[in-house]
């Protein structure tokens, strides 16, 4: 184990994912988000295939066990993120990065439903604090008594957003099964051929030319896509879950600035507050699983080699 290197591929991880979403956002005045997960996963797969390749592990990631899970773990994970592409098209990049933050909220709830995971009092705490956090960032955009100050384009942003975290948690609860039986190595590359394959479902609903700087942004945001994916898988080789789990909420920092200096969206004191206090709920949540995993070590290394 490597704390340090793995928090460093946490970090570059998270920088290519908001990057990405930048450039999605970017070029989402024209494309629709569709096309987008079409660009985004297909320029993915070489810089995939080329890592498989490089760790020796392209006939592992080609070999699966049920072509269904990872058939159902791609559907999610696509609907997931063209809602996600969706909002990034009618929120400003910092309200959409504090609404995706209920995604691992949500998945400690799923968990629960469908895992029969236990969760007990400090949990459910957090995680209503962290829900309660994204109910302050999207009350303005959802309140209908304000009548005509409430935008109707922004409401829908809310409420594309909201569905992709919750599907994005639902992928989460997906892979938690998935990985008891297939290669991680074969979810990274099946996920990004099936998203590549369904994106083009869309077709039909308005695909349009992209112009050269557009089609740029979109293939860049493909391999930001497929590097970001890389890094991620990578920082869990070198540290716990519980050690780079806490830098995600990185992203908000960088979704602020590039928000600000590229987009001139000036974020809301009201939208700050209740991103600050889903980031605490999330935090909680972590440490709190650190805690428990340091017991459950300490009570195995007490046990006698019978148990």
């Amino acid at each position: 184990m490597n704390p340090v290197k793995g928090i460093a591929l946490k970090l570059c991880s998270v920088v290519m994912f908001i990057t990405m979403a930048s450039l999605i956002k970017a070029a989402s005045e024209h494309v629709p988000p569709g096309q987008a997960v079409f660009f985004r996963s297909l320029f993915a797969l070489p810089v995939i295939i080329a890592w498989l390749t490089l760790r020796g592990d392209l006939k592992t990631g080609l070999k699966v066990k049920s072509k269904m899970a990872h058939f159902w773990r791609g559907l999610v994970g696509t609907s997931a993120m063209g809602m996600g592409f969706a909002g990034l098209g009618l929120l400003p990049l910092p309200e959409v990065t504090a609404i995706g933050y209920a995604a691992p909220l949500l998945t400690v709830v799923f968990a629960a439903m469908f895992l029969g995971e236990e969760v007990r009092l400090f949990r459910m705490f957090a995680v209503g604090l962290g829900l309660l956090g994204v109910l302050i960032v999207i009350e303005p955009r959802l309140t209908l008594l304000q009548g005509e100050t409430v935008q109707t384009a922004q409401a829908l942003g809310v409420v594309l957003t909201l569905m992709g975290a919750t599907f994005a948690a639902l992928a989460q609860i997906h892979i938690r099964n998935m990985v008891q039986s297939e290669e991680t190595s074969a979810i990274v590359f099946y996920f990004s051929l099936t998203a590549t394959g369904l994106s083009l479902l869309t077709l039909p609903f308005g695909w349009v030319v992209p112009t050269g700087p557009e089609a740029m942004l979109l293939i860049g945001a493909g391999i930001l896509g497929g590097f970001g994916q890389i890094f991620l898988t990578s920082s869990y080789r070198f540290a716990g879950a519980s050690v780079v789990a806490p830098f995600d909420y990185a992203s908000m920092i960088l979704a602020l600035a590039i928000g600000y200096f590229v987009f001139d969206e000036v974020p809301t004191g009201q939208m700050m507050g209740g991103a600050a206090l889903v980031v605490f709920a999330g935090v909680l949540i972590i440490l709190r699983e650190h805690a428990l995993g340091l017991r459950r070590s300490k009570a195995r290394s007490g046990m006698t080699p019978q148990g």
